[in-house]
């Protein structure tokens, strides 16, 4: 075969196939999945599929099988941010970006939040919540200050509701 021919048809080759990738949105159903959220099976297809690496995960609070970051705070925070609009979520980082909120009840204001997961152990410290607040002057947003007592309360919860979910997985095992 002619060395061109080979070049093009491996080109056309790898072309289809990149042409062929595409990224989908997570469905509601694959997001309350636990095979997608951090509780992994350590099998391909589910239960009912073949084992890949060594089996069952461990279902420990350290483990978040697939996540780069403690999978009951990796969920809790999602679950306590879900009220505004997400912008970027990185599992293995563990940071969480919301987009600009503006609550029904204060309309010239809005709210930011990112949260990051700071470690594989569910611990009080392994979390932090940023928040960032503006205010409408006229036809511009001016950031303004945020009281600590709302960050600290906004890792409460995300605490809060970690505890939660690793005592429902308790229960539930």
């Amino acid at each position: 075969m002619n060395p061109r021919l080979k070049i093009v048809t491996l080109l056309f080759a790898v072309a289809v196939t990149v042409a062929g990738c595409k990224t989908t949105p997570v469905s509601e159903t694959e997001y309350n999945d636990p095979r997608f959220n951090g509780a992994g099976t350590g099998r391909a297809f589910g239960d009912e599929g073949f084992v890949l690496f060594g089996g069952k995960a461990k279902a420990s609070e350290d483990n978040g099988a697939g996540l780069g970051v403690n999978a009951y705070l990796w969920r809790a925070a999602l679950d306590t941010l879900s009220f505004m609009p997400l912008a970027s979520a990185d599992p293995f980082g563990g940071v969480i970006i919301t987009d600009w909120y503006q609550p029904p009840s204060a309309p010239g204001e809005r709210f930011k939040a990112t949260a990051y997961i700071l470690g594989r152990q569910l611990r009080t410290d392994g979390v932090r919540v940023t928040v960032f607040r503006q205010v409408q002057q006229g036809s511009q947003w001016v950031d303004a200050p945020v009281s600590a007592a709302t960050t600290g309360e906004m890792e409460n919860k995300v605490l809060a509701r970690a505890r939660e979910l690793r005592s429902q997985a308790t229960a539930a095992n």
